[in-house]
C-alpha cells in the first residue's frame, strides 16, 4: 500500500472531471423536476458499487475478451478525449437514452455518474497509478457526488447558468490533457 498525495489528487481530479457532476447539475435539475426528489444516498451507493465492481473485476473481464490493460488504457484515453471535446465544444458524441422515468438508478447512477467514461477512466488509471490511491480517489468523488446531489437547488442558484458552462469547459480542457497523457504513456505497450 503506497499512499501518495500527488497521485490521489491527480486521480481525484481526473475522476471529478470525467464524472463531471458539476457540469451535470443542469441535467440533474431537469431530472429532479420530472422525477421528483433524487435519492442522493441510493444514487451514490449504486454508482460506487459499479465503480468498485469494474475496478476489481474489470481486468478479468478484459482478459476474457483477450484485451490487456494497456490496450484498454489507449482505448479509454480516446473515450476520455472525446468526452473532453464534448465538454469544450458543446457537441454530443455520446447519446443517452433520455428515459427519466426509471428513476435514480437509470439514468442518474448509470450512465450519468458511473457511465462508460468513468468506468473506462478507472481502468485506464490502473495502468498508471497505485490501486490504493485510486480507491481513495473514488471514495472522495463519491462523497462529492453525494454532496452535489443533496445540494442541487442551492448549487443552481450559486453558480448560475454561465458559471455552469464555464466549469464544464474548464474541466473539458483538463480532460483533453489527461487523455493525451494516458495515451502517450500506454501507446508504447499497445499490442505487445
Amino acid at each position: 500500500m503506497t499512499w501518495n498525495l500527488k497521485e490521489i489528487l491527480t486521480i481525484t481530479f481526473t475522476l471529478f472531471a470525467v464524472i463531471d457532476i458539476l457540469g451535470s447539475i443542469p441535467l440533474l435539475i431537469s431530472f429532479k423536476a420530472k422525477m421528483g426528489d433524487i435519492n442522493a444516498a441510493k444514487a451514490t451507493v449504486i454508482s460506487g458499487a459499479l465503480m468498485l465492481l469494474f475496478f476489481f473485476g474489470g481486468a478479468e473481464f478484459l482478459s476474457i475478451l483477450g484485451v490487456d490493460i494497456h490496450s484498454f488504457a489507449v482505448g479509454g484515453s480516446i473515450v476520455i478525449f472525446l468526452l473532453g471535446l464534448e465538454m469544450v465544444l458543446g457537441l454530443e458524441f455520446f447519446k443517452s437514452e433520455g428515459d427519466v422515468h426509471s428513476g435514480t438508478i437509470v439514468p442518474i447512477a448509470f450512465p450519468l455518474i458511473a457511465g462508460s467514461g468513468t468506468l473506462t477512466t478507472i481502468m485506464s488509471l490502473k495502468a498508471n497509478f497505485d490501486k490504493t490511491n485510486i480507491l481513495v480517489g473514488i471514495l472522495i468523488n463519491l462523497i462529492i457526488v453525494y454532496v452535489v446531489l443533496k445540494l442541487l437547488p442551492q448549487l443552481e442558484r450559486l453558480l448560475g447558468k454561465s458559471g455552469l458552462i464555464a466549469i464544464r469547459k474548464f474541466f473539458g480542457v483538463i480532460l483533453l490533457a489527461i487523455a493525451v497523457k494516458i495515451f502517450g504513456s500506454n501507446i508504447i505497450a499497445f499490442g505487445k
